[in-house]
């Protein structure tokens, strides 16, 4: 056992041992609950998964290559070093191509996004200045918009109201009331 902790924790596999110990530490946090993962986009073939993962993988194949390479060959510390981040980055990329499938990209909602929507009206009446509604997009989330309206329809609070454009220059959504019919009459 000293024999294996005295590879570990010399040159070259001590370099890849402290981001190991770091890439533990994050996961027995993250065990707890605490939420680490920053979202930064990796490249080279590394993106479409959390980076968390990325690192994950890269870093204990890497450590692994490296002390093995260290205790199968003596000397060619540099070489055997730059060996095993490449191996450790061949794994990670193959290994992330299959679990792309389990992190799909979710492209970020648009403002146009919410024309075609019916919002409820949250002030005390809409104008042609002035109006907020509340409109859910489609993933479930909601939003407080500001509205307005060119006719003279009575838009209060709790209305539901159709957003038919958006202006981009006032930033607001034009609104129309929806017609409701009593039961049978059309």
């Amino acid at each position: 056992m000293g024999d294996f902790f005295a590879a570990a924790l010399a040159f070259p596999t001590v370099v890849l041992s402290i981001p190991l110990v770091v890439v533990v530490l994050f996961w027995l946090l993250a065990a707890f609950g605490v939420d680490l993962d920053g979202g930064v986009e990796l490249a080279y073939g590394l993106g479409g998964v959390p980076t968390s993962v990325v690192v994950s993988l890269l870093v204990p194949v890497a450590w692994f290559a490296c002390l093995a390479g260290t205790t199968l060959v003596d000397g060619f510390d540099i070489a055997i070093l730059a060996g095993s981040l490449a191996v450790g980055y061949l794994v990670a990329r193959l290994a992330v191509i299959p679990l792309r499938h389990l992190y799909p990209t979710v492209e970020s909602a648009s403002r146009n996004d919410f024309v075609g929507k019916v919002c409820v009206i949250r002030t005390g009446t809409v104008t042609a200045s002035f109006g907020q509604a509340e409109v859910t997009a489609d993933d479930g989330s909601s939003a407080i918009v500001q509205v307005r309206q060119a006719g003279q329809d009575p838009l209060t609070a709790g209305v539901t109201a159709l957003i038919f454009d958006y202006d981009q220059d006032g930033e607001f959504f034009w609104v129309a009331p929806i017609p409701t019919y009593p039961l049978g009459e059309h």
